[in-house]
Order: structure tokens, then sequence, then C-alpha cells
């Protein structure tokens, strides 16, 4: 079965009709010469008005299945390969380290960098890579494979993870969408766990 997933941004319809064209920049773990590597990869397509006002969507491409896992807090789930190509989204924290590189890893958490894209198989890869979870509650992973495999259509636009100014176009429209909410209509963050209980 093929579905498309999107990835979608709150914002207001009048900014959608902006000329600056949006697009979505994600860390990618992906191999070079047989070793895992970060990249910072901007998606092939950008994000476009699809339906509900105030929202841009961005099309990821197809996928075959859609996993949701609990990964305890604290957990070192150790070295491995992406079992396919596939998006992941984190609901938490998750920290991704490459074997033998003690200067670069990724810090996913949830908000604008909670999606990335795994391309290291063992078919491209002999190292893979390690996945930690290092937050003081539950992380939710969502495994997200492509529909045959595929990678989706995308740029490279540098080596290793992407930064806080590979993010700034969502964060640039997010504080202009922000400066024009009244104030009675803002929703206010509140610090709290992910569950009302305990799962470990």
């Amino acid at each position: 079965m093929k579905f498309n997933i999107t990835f979608s941004i709150s914002i207001l319809a009048a900014l959608i009709g902006a000329s600056k064209s949006l697009q979505l920049n994600v860390t990618a773990i992906s191999a070079r010469d047989g070793s895992s590597t970060f990249e910072c990869w901007q998606v092939g397509h950008p994000f476009t008005r699809l339906g509900a006002p105030g929202r841009v969507d961005a099309m990821l491409g197809g996928v075959s299945t859609v996993s949701y896992g609990v990964r305890p807090a604290n957990h070192d789930a150790g070295v491995h390969n992406a079992p396919g190509n596939q998006w992941v989204a984190v609901i938490g924290l998750a920290y991704f380290t490459l074997p033998g590189d003690n200067t670069t890893g990724a810090y996913v958490s949830s908000g604008k960098s909670s999606v990335i894209f795994a391309a290291d198989t063992a078919e491209v890869s002999r190292t893979g890579h390690r996945t930690q979870y290092p937050g003081d509650t539950e992380t939710i992973v969502l495994h997200i494979p492509t529909h045959d495999g595929k990678v989706p259509e995308h740029s490279v636009l540098h080596m290793g993870p992407c930064g806080f100014n590979d993010l700034a176009g969502i964060r640039e429209f997010g504080q202009e969408v922000m400066s024009t909410i009244p104030e009675q209509a803002k929703v206010e963050a509140q610090d709290g766990t992910m569950f009302p209980f305990r799962l470990w």
C-alpha cells in the first residue's frame, strides 16, 4: 500500500503568497565510501498551500507504512544501519552519532528539526550509526519507510547535520505569524511530561 506524507507548518494564509520560497531542510544519515555520514538535505519540493487556510505543506513522497515506537528514557539503541530508506520523526529527544567520529553528532528533538531521513542501509554503509535517547522521559519515534525504498528528491546543502541557520526560513515564518496573531488567540506552551503516566 502506498500513501503520501506531508510535513505541515501552520502560518497565516497571507504569508503563503509571499515571493519567498520556503524549502524543507532535514538532517540525513547517508553514506559515502561505505561509511555512514551526516548531510544536510534540502527536500526537492517547496512548501505549498494544499488545504486548510494558514498552513503550508512539503510533499515528502510516497511511503509504504508507519510504525509507532516508544523508547524509554536514557535508552541506548546501539550501533545499527537503517533497515531501509526511511523518514524518522522524533517526539522527545534522540542523539545520533557515527562510529569512529567523536566530533559530530545530531540532537533531534520535537519541533522544527524533528524529522530526519535515514539512508545508511547495510547495502551502502559498513559502519551504521548509533542512536541514543538521553531524555528524562520517553521518546516516541515514527519510522516511515519510503515507497519502494526510494530516496526523495533532494540537494545536499553541506556535509554534517543541519544547523540553526539551515532552519532559519521556518523560524522566520513562525516569527512573522506570531507577530500577527492577537494575544488572546495565542496558545501558551506548558511544561510537562509526554504522558500522564510512566511507561517504565
